[in-house]
């Protein structure tokens, strides 16, 4: 598990991320949000060892990081988002000189270099000079060069910059496959992405965490839609006194068809307001047409969190 204690960071007179604390479970995988220099990039840099807070912690698996730095960093596979290459390097080699550098033995060598080509499917350009190579190629080399050795913790940063659609695909499969023997954190500003292979959301304004949630809780916003015809003149006064329902609205009233929005209450059961509901459309003598949860998506939701800062 992977520990950050009221990290702050801040550099000469300016706090680039004030008091961040949350924790990240073995084999989660975290979207990191937040608008450009709203302190994501800081953050994974202290998370990654590179960096060290003003203030605050990070502890990984019980080790601390700034104690156990070396033994730690080896665990750890890194893609900040402008790696670092060396453009006359074959790919090959260079995946080896980063094995070398990450103190993958010798005798393990060949087999994690050939195990990260295969993985990104970069194995048919493995003697390419990185040079010759096009942007998303290039970008697969960096995530090559992170899950070099099967790292147990992945930090990636726009992992994605530069795929094709296709490309793109590949790389969210290969994510949800590290994600079953690592702890992934994956910041990008693609949110189909994050609801793509995140189980959980940390959004970062102005240097602090402003929501830390599950994507299944932030797409429940507990309503549902319900559609009827026009039949039971008292369905909306049944509904009503659900104790699941807090709130009836009939937000349409047609001759054939009546549409309700219907706002649950924070403790009830989904599926059994849905039950009764669909009784008393029954106890009404009308026909159910449509009967629904309404779910957010994130796009949503980060508007809402980065506009309440303003």
């Amino acid at each position: 598990m992977i520990e950050a204690s009221h990290l702050t960071r801040q550099f000469g007179r300016n706090t680039a991320v004030s008091n961040v604390s949350f924790n990240i479970h073995n084999n989660e995988v975290v979207g990191l949000l937040g608008p450009n220099g709203a302190g994501k990039t800081t953050i994974m840099r202290m998370l990654s060892g590179y960096l060290e807070p003003t203030t605050g912690s990070v502890t990984v698996n019980g080790e601390n990081l700034e104690q156990n730095a070396y033994t730690i960093q080896r665990q750890l596979g890194y893609l900040p988002e402008n790696l670092p290459v060396y453009p006359d390097m074959m790919v090959a080699d260079y995946l080896d000189y980063v094995a070398t550098i990450k103190g993958i033995p010798r005798t393990e060598r060949l087999r994690a270099v050939k195990e990260a080509l295969f993985a990104t499917e970069m194995t048919a350009h493995a003697l390419q000079t990185i040079d010759k190579l096009s942007r998303g190629q290039k970008q697969r080399v960096g995530v090559a060069q992170a899950v070099l050795g099967r790292p147990s913790f992945l930090i990636l940063d726009e992992p994605t910059n530069g795929l094709d659609p296709h490309q793109t695909e590949q790389m969210r499969a290969l994510i949800d496959q590290l994600s079953r023997r690592a702890t992934i954190i994956l910041s990008t500003h693609i949110m189909q992405e994050v609801e793509a292979v995140c189980d959980r959301v940390l959004v970062i304004r102005n240097g602090q965490l402003a929501l830390d949630q599950s994507l299944a809780k932030l797409r429940d916003c507990s309503s549902m839609v319900l559609r009827t015809d026009a039949a039971g003149d008292n369905l909306a006064d049944l509904l009503a006194h659900l104790p699941q329902i807090d709130t009836v609205q009939c937000v349409k009233s047609r001759e054939d068809m009546r549409e309700y929005h219907l706002q649950l209450r924070g403790d009830c059961s989904a599926d059994t307001a849905a039950g009764n509901i669909s009784h008393c459309v029954l106890q009404a003598g009308a026909r159910l047409y449509q009967l629904e949860s309404q779910s957010r998506h994130l796009e949503d939701v980060y508007r809402e969190v980065i506009d309440n800062g303003h």
